[in-house]
């Protein structure tokens, strides 16, 4: 493998191999993604894989992830089936409380062009019968959907290598050096050299900085899942923590735990998991749990996306961010023109690094 490149990308996730596959695009040779294991081993591979829009706070972050939704159905047509599926998104609630926090967000959406609905209780149950009665009612997004990552990964990486991307996997960084016009990057097979350096390593984000002498404050939050027996097509829509696979299972689970990168699966997490879907849709009492696992999201301290340069280090890029499935379009495009054009089409300074000087 050459060591010179136009451009290195540490960390082959959804995030760094959308970068990939978009720079490629308009950019046919000199790119190389260097990952810690391989591609879908780390958080890519363990998520539930929404593209979520809705109950996304502010508004400004909901509009961004509305632009990278709309993405996905174009993008499906270029790299290939990703089993992407605009179900649209219910998120049921139990009291008049969260009713009245609906309608306030509803309104904050409607100058940004996204429609939520708030459904009465007998509107959210004609739409998605499996719910429990005992709801108040729902809110809905049309635009809300899911994705097969394994797919979705697998697609970006076979579109950007025919575009003439390396890989170089099980390949971990030990060192980054900063020399006049160029980064030396040194890994535990072999040394490359770089005009454009991007950092998209995900949850190992905050330990790549360090080797450039720059805090990225991505901590680690541990997901755990329970995937259900495949069963009969019953569920309609993607509900905020479940949703049904192609294949017929159900994908329960929306914890968040400060375990650092630990991914066991723990009892009282899976109990309070099982819980949850049974208080969402009873019938799910009668599904057999095959099997539970868990992901490490990475998650920014404020919790909004890092992305674009890095002020003080020229052609130095980060994009780190929680929902990098439901971003990567959007972030791979947007990556791509500040790379090339200097400039994005979508302001993104809201998003810089710099907001936590």
């Amino acid at each position: 493998m050459e060591t010179s490149y136009e451009t290195i990308i540490i960390g082959g996730g959804v995030v760094g191999s959308s970068i990939a596959y978009h720079l490629s695009e308009r950019n046919k040779e000199g790119i190389v993604v260097l990952d810690k294991k391989f591609p879908l081993s780390g958080t890519s591979g363990s998520t539930q894989a929404w593209v979520w829009v809705h109950n996304k706070t502010p508004s400004w972050y909901a509009e961004f992830s509305m632009y990278s939704a709309e993405l996905y159905p174009y993008l499906s047509k270029k790299i290939g089936d990703v089993e992407y599926k605009r179900t649209g998104g219910l998120s049921p609630f139990f009291s008049e409380l969260d009713r009245e926090k609906a309608e306030r967000l509803a309104e904050a959406y409607e100058p940004i062009g996204i429609k939520i609905k708030v459904l009465s209780r007998e509107e959210a149950l004609e739409k998605e019968p499996s719910l429990n009665p005992d709801i108040v009612g729902a809110t809905y997004s049309s635009i809300d959907g899911n994705v097969n990552p394994f797919r979705l990964v697998d697609r970006y990486m076979r579109a950007a290598k025919k575009n003439g991307v390396q890989y170089s996997t099980y390949n971990k960084v030990t060192e980054i050096q900063k020399l006049p016009g160029k980064f030396i990057v040194r890994a535990e097979k072999g040394r490359f050299e770089c005009k454009n350096l991007v950092l998209a390593g995900g949850t190992w984000s905050r330990e790549l900085g360090k080797l450039v002498e720059v805090t990225i404050p991505i901590n680690q939050l541990r997901g755990q899942i329970l995937v259900t027996e495949p069963l009969k097509p019953f569920l309609n829509y993607t509900i905020s923590s479940l949703r049904q696979a192609f294949n017929g299972e159900v994908l329960i689970g929306y914890s968040m735990e400060e375990e650092g990168f630990n991914r066991a699966t723990t009892l009282d997490v899976i109990q309070e998991t099982a819980n949850m879907a049974i208080h969402y849709v009873p019938s799910l009492r009668k599904a057999k749990v095959v099997r539970a696992f868990s992901g490490i999201r990475a998650m920014p301290e404020d919790g909004f996306p890092i992305l674009g340069k890095i002020p003080g280090v020229e052609n130095l890029y980060v994009a780190a961010m929680h929902s990098g499935v439901t971003l990567s379009p959007l972030v791979g495009t947007l990556m791509t023109e500040l790379i090339l054009d200097g400039e994005t089409s979508i302001p993104i300074d809201r998003y810089s690094i710099s907001r936590f000087a």
